[in-house]
């Protein structure tokens, strides 16, 4: 998966807990795969509201298919899967993809 100035930053099994369990910030994870048309459709949505919401959520991608470990740990079976974790802790979560306005209205009780 290449890196551009508008995509979401990648977590690993590694990292998960230092950059989502650790984060000051509210992180939104987007569970993905590079085999998932979904996914692919969801990506640039998650772009958008990670540039417009930076000082109040951070978004991140962990892709399943090379992070097994945490794709188990949280029970994720469809992707795309979006959690959302606060103070380290699973609070939302949001299975498929959505418009931006939906999911940012699905957000808001917790942002």
């Amino acid at each position: 998966m290449t890196s551009t100035a508008t995509s979401v930053p990648a977590v690993t099994d590694a990292t998960f807990a230092a950059e989502v369990l650790g984060s000051e910030l509210p992180v939104l994870v987007d569970f993905t795969a590079d085999w998932c048309p979904p996914c692919r459709m969801i990506a640039p949505v998650l772009a958008e509201i990670a540039a417009e919401e930076s000082d109040r959520l951070r978004i991140v991608q962990l892709d399943v298919d090379t992070n097994p470990a945490t794709q188990a740990a949280y029970g994720v079976m469809s992707m795309p899967t979006l959690l959302l974790f606060r103070a380290g802790e699973p609070v939302k979560v949001l299975v498929g993809a959505r418009p931006k306005r939906r999911l940012l209205q699905e957000l808001a009780d917790v942002l």
